[in-house]
């Protein structure tokens, strides 16, 4: 009886878990291929940026998001940004790394900080350009603003990245 082991192969530019089959007396019959997704490539990024936008949009053209802004003081709208990246990390790390952080830590913490990062960027995009940043007068205000409205934005583009 072989004892075959999991391990990992890189296919179409990809990591892979191949997990072996083996029949009833351990002889291998063949292996499963299941995606890792542990490294961040500019696929997952382009679904990031898309994912942000879908929350993005609708919040960013409301009026309430604006006013909390104005009304949220500095100490809530960072426990907002913290909160954001609490949900993001624990996210990510129950679907692509709980069984594969080991080795892959720095994958891990440049997937959570460039989830976040990408959506406030988005955010401040978006924001902008419907001229509700006002970075010359309040600049202060521009950045609560953005910090809200990612909240919900971060939130659908870490949903996203998870579709392959």
């Amino acid at each position: 009886m072989e004892n075959q082991k999991t391990f990992t192969k890189r296919i179409g530019g990809y990591l892979h878990k191949m997990i072996p089959i083996t029949d009833a007396s351990g002889k291998l019959i063949n292996y499963i291929a299941k995606p890792l997704m542990v490294e961040f490539k500019p696929r997952d990024i382009m679904q990031v940026v898309i994912g942000s936008t879908i929350l993005a949009l609708p919040v960013t053209y409301t009026e309430e998001a604006w006013n909390l802004g104005n009304e949220l003081p500095l100490l809530n709208v960072g426990l907002l940004s913290l909160l954001s990246l609490v949900f993001i990390a624990l996210f990510v790390y129950f679907n692509f790394y709980r069984f594969n952080i080991k080795g892959n830590l720095f994958n891990y913490g440049k997937r959570v900080i460039a989830t976040y990062l990408i959506s406030v960027l988005v955010v401040g995009i978006l924001l902008t350009i419907i001229q509700r940043c006002p970075w010359q007068t309040d600049y202060l205000l521009a950045i609560k603003r953005i910090i809200i409205v990612a909240f919900p934005a971060s939130m659908s583009a870490t949903i996203s990245d998870v579709i392959k």
